[in-house]
């Protein structure tokens, strides 16, 4: 880089790129700070990035973010579609990632025990 223009296209770029809104698809944004990193995130994004182009899919983008801030559910990922709606995805690991891109991503069904909603109320229940 040697402008500072270069840097504020860069900033400009990656700030667009992690838009909450999708034009044409949905995000999946897994959380990579060192807590989800600990747990078994990058695993996570591994088999996500692997998934989607094995299933040649073209309207789904897999992004990396830093804390999410629940780190007793790590690893994480967000699944946002088009419209903005977000569900997260707890406890994370390779065979859930290929269930939530078969049911959620192609099938358009939620896995709703997979969900945050669905531990946290799980967790009550055994409180």
């Amino acid at each position: 880089m040697k402008s500072l223009a270069e840097l504020r296209d860069v900033k400009n770029k990656a700030l667009q790129d992690m838009s909450v809104k999708t034009e044409n698809g949905k995000r999946i944004v897994v959380g990579m700070a060192t807590c989800g990193i600990a747990a078994g995130a990058t695993q996570v994004m591994d088999a996500f990035s692997e998934a989607i182009a094995a299933k040649n899919i073209k309207d789904v983008t897999v992004v990396i973010t830093g804390c999410i801030g629940v780190c007793k559910y790590e690893p994480l990922a967000d699944v946002i579609d088009a419209k903005g709606q977000k569900v997260t995805y707890v406890h994370l690991d390779e065979e859930k990632v290929k269930r939530i891109v078969d049911e959620h991503i192609i099938g358009g069904e939620i896995c709703s025990d997979l969900t945050m909603q669905a531990v946290e109320e799980l967790e009550g229940k055994n409180a």
